[in-house]
């Protein structure tokens, strides 16, 4: 293994985007190939612009690389297999640069971006099934119990994101993420992800393909269908924390960012009211989790411009304290203050209550403890 990249090539469905270099003093320099910057986007709006110029990210938070790169490299349980990887071959995962990692998931991470040279290590064969996928994820977790089948689970989840264990699947042609309970979950956090999903959909809001598959041992592992990879073709993908730079484990976003991302970048002024729509069902259902990396944008070469993404992570996290994404400063945001930052960037008043009424009716009818005004 080549633990010292210096140099790697971002590709974008066999196009080239340009070119990352490690700099004598240690900063990561990311240049736009030249046929790239004449017909193609920018790949992050706000912070790379298209230009012939060598940009270097100023960031304190990426190790060197813009979040548009960063969004590439796994995290919570990702990052936890990629470091058991490289305990293996007796390699320090901190001791290794940026472009090293970005190496060594290659064409595995989320979105369309792609890296060479690669390091990346592929899977041989069909993955095991779901359950005893699930069984070799309780021994990765418990430190006490070696796995059987690392290599195996860390092929198919070593460049995930989240903090959930879960692993990327093609099944009939298309290409699935499917989670499994992690040591603090409940069992039965595939169903409760699952009707969490089914009550974000009911309330109208766009939610990606989704189910709950059958398990022998428990009640089912939830399932998402990846809106990132249509027909075999990746679609770029960015997430609100990167577009803006920073981090989504600091809770610095307030839905105000969000709203104003999607003024300047989405060809689709409509996603102002989807974004709504996801606000309120988070406050009101009390999915708290809502942080810059569960909100993500996808660039529509068709329609020459940024998109909202599908809703997605979504959870009910009634014992966090506050919000991770703030309510026009308030981490405990009320009904009140969701139709404040309707007023506050134009939106219909008629059609915002609307939408929090059938939020409320929804989640209701299940019997859902639900956020009211104080």
């Amino acid at each position: 293994m080549n633990v010292n990249v210096k140099r790697l090539v971002v590709q974008y469905n066999d196009k080239v985007v340009g070119f990352l270099e490690e700099l004598s003093n240690k900063s990561i320099a990311f240049q736009y190939d030249e046929d790239w910057m004449t017909s193609m986007f920018s790949i992050s709006p706000f912070h790379l612009p298209l230009s012939n110029k060598v940009y270097i990210s100023k960031s304190d938070y990426f190790s060197g690389l813009f979040g548009v790169f960063h969004d590439s490299l796994p995290d919570g349980w990702g990052e936890l297999l990629m470091r058991r990887m490289l305990t293996k071959k007796g390699l320090n995962f901190d001791k290794l640069s940026a472009l090293t990692r970005l190496s060594l998931v290659s064409a595995n991470g989320l979105g369309a971006l792609t890296y060479q040279p690669t390091q990346s290590e592929t899977l041989e064969g069909i993955p095991s099934d779901l359950d005893t996928l699930a069984e070799e994820v309780k021994r990765i977790n418990d430190y006490a119990t070696e796995s059987n089948d690392f290599d195996e689970i860390y092929a198919l989840g070593g460049a995930s994101g989240g903090a959930r264990p879960k692993v990327h699947i093609t099944l009939n042609n298309e290409d699935w993420i499917i989670k499994f309970p992690s040591t603090m979950d409940p069992k039965d956090i595939g169903m409760l992800e699952h009707q969490a999903n089914q009550l974000a959909q009911e309330s109208g809001i766009h939610v990606n393909e989704f189910a709950l598959f059958p398990s022998k041992k428990n009640s089912g592992y939830f399932g998402a269908k990846r809106f990132d990879v249509v027909n075999a073709k990746r679609i770029h993908m960015i997430s609100l924390s990167s577009l803006l730079e920073t981090t989504h484990r600091i809770s610095n976003l307030d839905y105000s960012h969000l709203f104003q991302v999607i003024q300047k970048i989405c060809v689709d002024q409509s996603d102002m009211y989807e974004a709504f729509k996801r606000m309120c069902f988070n406050v009101l259902y009390q999915n708290k989790d809502d942080h810059g990396k569960n909100f993500a944008f996808l660039y529509d070469e068709v329609l020459g411009g940024y998109k909202l993404s599908p809703f997605y992570d979504i959870t009910q996290t009634k014992g966090k304290l506050e919000h991770e994404m703030t309510v026009l400063g308030n981490g405990q945001p009320t009904v009140s203050e969701l139709m404040d930052i309707a007023k506050e960037f134009h939106l219909s008043t008629k059609t915002c209550q609307t939408i929090i009424h059938r939020i409320q009716t929804v989640l209701s009818a299940k019997k859902l403890d639900i956020k009211k005004d104080k």
